[in-house]
């Protein structure tokens, strides 16, 4: 009797421990189950090429069958690269309403927007060249086109200004080449690289040109952001606009002095030190130093 009773105290326990292993188990699908999830969930196709593409009003040269290759390559690899390309998209929401109006000012196609895109994702990111920011520029070249950076300040970071430097740089390459996409592709090699290859390979166009990796892909990279940006639902993206990064809400002040401390003055406007830093990339130590008493505008939340 004795011994009964312990069985059927511990008959639950048992049943219990298997319905917990049984729940716990990732593996309980059936084999029918599994092999209908893969047929009608994992269905990949190749992308369709349009009948036409262009960069800045300048068409590609679809009918070589190189070109249609290299863009397909570009294409594929952003429609598949799913995370990637979705937090490009949401980037983009934020972004671009800040981009466009300062490549409009000055004259640059709206499509070099994808080139920031391209060159960061949209983000403050480091080459292991050393070039910094949405734009990555190199130092030399920031400090050539006016942005201030040192320990302390670092206007590679600024948006803004970065996208500046940067329309001005395009504006000279353009004026050099007469070509958008050589504009473009310099940006990516240099002026001196690009003036270099044209030389000796006699080109005329830059999908004339057999360049290396990376130069040779870029315009075509450009392209199809511009593509997956312009409308993600056509390659399978769909976001509602409440899962799109919305622009910052932000006011700016004037300071034309050192500022000793970051996280007391965020203190003053209602904000963290990790805050102030989100709104302000540019800034780059705990402290602002203003010995020359410039006067900067740093951006407070709304």
């Amino acid at each position: 009797m004795h011994k009964k009773l312990i069985s059927w105290a511990i008959l639950p326990i048992i049943s219990l421990s298997l319905i917990i292993i049984a729940a716990r188990s990732p593996y309980t699908i059936s084999d029918d189950d599994y092999f209908s999830a893969v047929s009608n969930h994992n269905k990949v196709t190749s992308v369709r090429i349009p009948a036409s593409l262009s960069f800045a009003n300048e068409p590609l040269p679809l009918e070589k069958q190189y070109v249609r290759e290299a863009i397909e390559h570009e294409l594929i690899v952003n429609t598949y690269w799913h995370s990637s390309s979705i937090l490009i998209i949401k980037r983009a929401h934020r972004w671009f309403p800040v981009i466009e109006p300062i490549l409009k000012e000055y004259g640059i196609p709206d499509d070099f927007k994808y080139l920031a895109v391209a060159e960061s994702g949209l983000r403050n990111v480091v080459s292991p060249a050393g070039a910094k920011g949405f734009w990555q520029i190199m130092k030399s070249t920031g400090r050539e086109y006016g942005l201030e950076i040192n320990s302390g300040i670092d206007e590679r970071y600024h948006v803004e200004k970065s996208t500046r430097v940067a329309c001005e740089y395009l504006l000279n390459s353009y004026e050099e080449y007469d070509s958008w996409t050589l504009a473009a592709a310099s940006y990516n090699a240099g002026m001196n690289g690009i003036t270099k290859e044209i030389q000796k390979q006699n080109a005329k166009t830059y999908y004339d040109m057999n360049l290396g990796e990376e130069t040779g892909r870029y315009i075509y990279r450009i392209v199809a952001l511009k593509e997956l940006l312009s409308r993600p639902e056509d390659f399978g993206f769909k976001l509602r606009d409440k899962d799109l990064y919305q622009p910052y809400n932000t006011y700016e002040i004037s300071v034309d002095t050192t500022i000793h401390n970051l996280a007391d003055f965020a203190a003053l406007y209602g904000m963290n030190y990790k805050e102030l830093k989100v709104y302000n990339p540019w800034l780059r130590q705990s402290n602002m130093p203003d010995k020359s008493r410039r006067t900067y505008q740093i951006k407070i939340p709304k």
